[in-house]
């Protein structure tokens, strides 16, 4: 077994453990309280862990080897650095409850298809270095951005459920009762969305540099190419339509998950395609 499939492993066990402990409490379960504070060293731990499972699994000497699933661990490895951070400035931890489970599942799945097969890209070039970066940083926050929009989505419907439909709550209403409110969410996702579309900007301009040193193209005309221009629109728009016409609350919250859609079918969509449907290595 590779070192990517055990730290993989190891991570998924401990977000599920951190996620039973925190959880605890809502399911009736007796038994102390996990605090805050140290919720949140733990949960630093957890995430160096995390850390060293991606960075095993998608460095191969001198190369860098992407597949579908280490594509979503690395980007909620990111997210749950940004979602970390954010917590030391505002009370957020109640995201928590169905952050740590989907990171835990997302490990898993790096560790049941690791994609040791998968594409492997030679790093030799810097400008390509820095435009890799860039947009892994651009994907990672725009994905928690669509994460935060479906969470927001959620609760909106929620609290839009006449009380006797609350009766009755499930363990995932009682979840989305302890997230923070929906002002303090959505000033937080246009925070997300805003840095994605700095650095989704910059990918596309790196993009360009490195597509014209290698091939002397601008833009090639490629799925990964389209998908990600339409998605940069449609976030250009919201933010533009934001500043100009206050936009938010459900139609925002579509539209962040629109364009999210079109980047993840630009990337880890048609990496999930290849590696795993039709059993391919390339794209």
């Amino acid at each position: 077994m590779s070192y990517d499939i055990v730290f993989h492993s190891l991570a998924t066990v401990a977000y599920l453990l951190l996620s039973l402990l925190i959880w605890r409490p809502m399911l009736g379960s007796n038994g102390p309280v996990l605090a805050a504070g140290t919720s949140r060293w733990l949960l630093a731990a957890v995430i160096i862990v995390h850390g060293v499972a991606v960075h095993m699994a998608m460095l191969h000497e001198s190369s860098l080897r992407l597949s579908w699933s280490v594509g979503l661990s690395l980007t909620i490895w990111l997210g749950m650095i940004v979602f970390w951070l954010e917590n030391l400035i505002s009370n957020i931890d109640g995201l928590k409850l169905l952050l740590l489970p989907i990171a835990g599942v997302i490990c898993l799945l790096a560790a049941l298809f690791p994609g040791h097969d998968s594409l492997v890209i030679p790093v030799a070039d810097a400008y390509f270095q820095i435009h890799l970066l860039i947009s892994i940083g651009a994907y990672s926050l725009i994905a928690i951005a669509a994460i935060q929009a479906f969470l927001m989505t959620s609760l909106d419907r929620y609290l839009h459920q006449p009380v006797q439909a609350r009766a009755e709550r499930s363990i995932f209403a009682r979840a989305l009762e302890e997230q923070p409110p929906l002002l303090v969410q959505e000033k937080i996702l246009f925070r997300l969305i805003w840095i994605g579309f700095v650095l989704l900007s910059l990918s596309i301009i790196t993009g360009v540099t490195v597509s014209m040193r290698l091939t002397g193209v601008m833009l090639p005309f490629d799925h990964k190419t389209v998908f990600t221009m339409m998605s940069w629109v449609v976030f250009g728009l919201l933010l533009l339509g934001r500043a100009l016409r206050g936009w938010r609350g459900r139609f925002a919250l579509r539209w962040t998950l629109v364009g999210f859609a079109l980047l993840m079918i630009a990337y880890t969509g048609t990496r999930f395609i290849f590696d795993v449907m039709l059993h391919k290595g390339g794209a």
